[in-house]
Parts: structure tokens; C-alpha cells; sequence
């Protein structure tokens, strides 16, 4: 059996879907995540308000006339949100986008953890900027890479972000020990440490002179073209050639020297090579 409705009701119904249909929703084009704002209605009479956001859904009743307030916690995540009131049978919808507040903090990256001096482009940084609700600040910013050891100037250079990001290659510098890499924004700062060592040994040279058991060969302090010492177990490699043919010795660097003793009796050519370099030639005669 069909209900017909009374007209009153149906005169009332039909009033309120009028004056919805009627109505826009003033909805602002971008706001900030954690912003507060109102929405202005028009028409009279209740209707329901649904909010809808990438994390976040809201459903509450409200007055048509009276502005829809809605609070900072419900648009804190970045990204397109949907506004919906509906009354009767008649809705209304608009969007409006939710972009990231002020930069609060930012992720740093830093690559590698331990490099040798004076490489070029060897420092990688990577910095990523995040507002107080831990959306990507996608908009352009100013980041200042600074990389410093000590009693050494700095080396800093401006990046601007794009997409949330800023990238940057730096020379390692001149000088063995730990060097501060620092990304920094407005007040806000991250420090990682990269331990700059030293790099292949330069300038080698030997002494060698007899001893009750053959040749004591030993290095000068042994240093990268920077004047750094190179780390304990840097391999240095002792060539003898002598009339009982060609012999080869690589030793560990210790406390910044090298030193073997070789047991040949007669006279030798010894060199001293690492890695690639070379170092000079010492002649020593055989045993009296």
C-alpha cells in the first residue's frame, strides 16, 4: 500500500531542497595544513556536512546560514579534500586543496660515512623538508649545505628544493679527521659527521743500511700530497733486486712508517712502491 504524503510535508521538502539547490559552497581554493577556516552557507533549515580528506572523514549536522567551522586537526594531512552538504534529496559539493605549512624540520642524508681528502664531488647530501604534521613542503626553499673540519674553512653552498628535496655533491676537503656536514633552514639544522682519512700515499721515500742479519729498510713518515699521515695498515711494498735474484715484500704502515729487514748477504737495489706510486731507489753493498 503506497503512503502518499501529506502537501505540507511535501511543500516543506521541497522549500528546503530549493534553498539548497539554491546555495554555493564558499570554499577557499588552498589552505594550510593545521589551519582552521569557516565555510559560509546560505538558506535555512539543518543539513548534513561531510568532510572527506586523504586521512581524515568528517559527517556532523549543521544550519544552513550560519558558517561551518572546520577545525585545524581535521586538515592537517596535505591533498585534495572534498566538501559535501546535503539536505533532503539535494547536495551540494566542492573541493579545495590542503598544501603543507611552514617547513618544521627537515631529513638529511649524507653519503659516505668515511671518504678520502681532496675528491671531487665525493660528498653526496640529500635534505627533505617536512611541516609540524609531516607533510613534504613541496614549494621552493632555500637549503645551506656547509661542510667544515677543524682549523679549516668552511665550504657552503645554497640549494634550492624542488619537490621537497635538495641535493648537493661537495669536495672532500685537504684535511684528515672528522668533518661536520650540516643542511640548514631557517634555525633548523641536521649534522652528520664524515671522517675524512688520508688519501694514497705521495712522495715516498726509504733508507736503507746493513744489519747483523742483512738490510734494515725502513720509510720516512709516510703522508698523502696533503701532508697527512695515510692509517696504520696502508701496505707499502719493498722491492730487492740482487745478484740472488728479485725478491718482494709488502708491509703494513705502523705508527707512520714501514720498515722490513731484508736477508740478503750480498749487494741489493731495493725501491718501495703503494699502490701506484713510487718511491726512490737505494743501494747497498754486500756484508764485509
Amino acid at each position: 500500500m503506497r503512503r502518499v504524503l501529506p502537501a505540507a510535508c511535501l511543500t516543506i521538502c521541497l522549500m528546503a531542497a530549493l534553498a539548497l539547490a539554491a546555495q554555493e559552497l564558499q570554499l577557499p581554493a588552498t589552505v594550510n595544513a593545521g589551519s582552521g577556516f569557516a565555510i559560509a552557507t546560505s538558506g535555512s533549515g539543518s543539513a548534513t556536512f561531510y568532510l572527506v580528506g586523504p586521512s581524515y572523514t568528517a559527517k556532523r549536522q549543521v544550519q544552513l546560514g550560519q558558517e561551518i567551522q572546520v577545525r585545524p586537526p581535521e586538515v592537517r594531512s596535505a591533498g585534495r579534500y572534498l566538501a559535501i552538504l546535503r539536505s533532503g534529496g539535494a547536495s551540494r559539493s566542492g573541493s579545495f586543496y590542503v598544501s603543507a605549512a611552514k617547513p618544521a624540520s627537515l631529513s638529511f642524508l649524507a653519503h659516505p660515512s668515511r671518504i678520502p681528502v681532496g675528491q671531487r664531488g665525493g660528498v653526496v647530501g640529500v635534505a627533505f623538508l617536512f611541516d609540524n604534521w609531516h607533510n613534504l613542503v613541496r614549494r621552493p626553499e632555500d637549503v645551506e649545505f656547509r661542510l667544515s673540519t677543524k682549523n679549516a674553512p668552511a665550504a657552503a653552498q645554497s640549494v634550492r628544493t624542488r619537490d621537497g628535496a635538495a641535493w648537493i655533491l661537495m669536495n672532500s676537503g685537504t684535511k684528515a679527521g672528522n668533518a661536520q656536514f650540516v643542511a640548514a633552514l631557517d634555525g633548523i639544522e641536521e649534522a652528520r659527521v664524515i671522517q675524512q682519512v688520508a688519501s694514497d700515499p705521495c712522495h715516498l721515500q726509504i733508507r736503507a743500511e746493513r744489519s747483523p742479519r742483512g738490510i734494515l729498510v725502513q720509510t720516512a713518515p709516510v703522508r698523502d700530497c696533503s701532508g697527512n699521515p695515510v692509517s696504520d695498515g696502508t701496505v707499502v711494498t719493498f722491492t730487492a733486486n740482487s745478484p740472488a735474484g728479485l725478491s718482494t715484500v709488502d708491509v703494513p704502515v705502523k705508527k707512520d712508517i714501514a720498515q722490513v729487514e731484508l736477508k740478503i748477504p750480498g749487494p741489493a737495489t731495493i725501491s718501495v712502491a703503494s699502490g701506484v706510486v713510487m718511491g726512490n731507489e737505494v743501494k747497498v753493498g754486500g756484508q764485509q
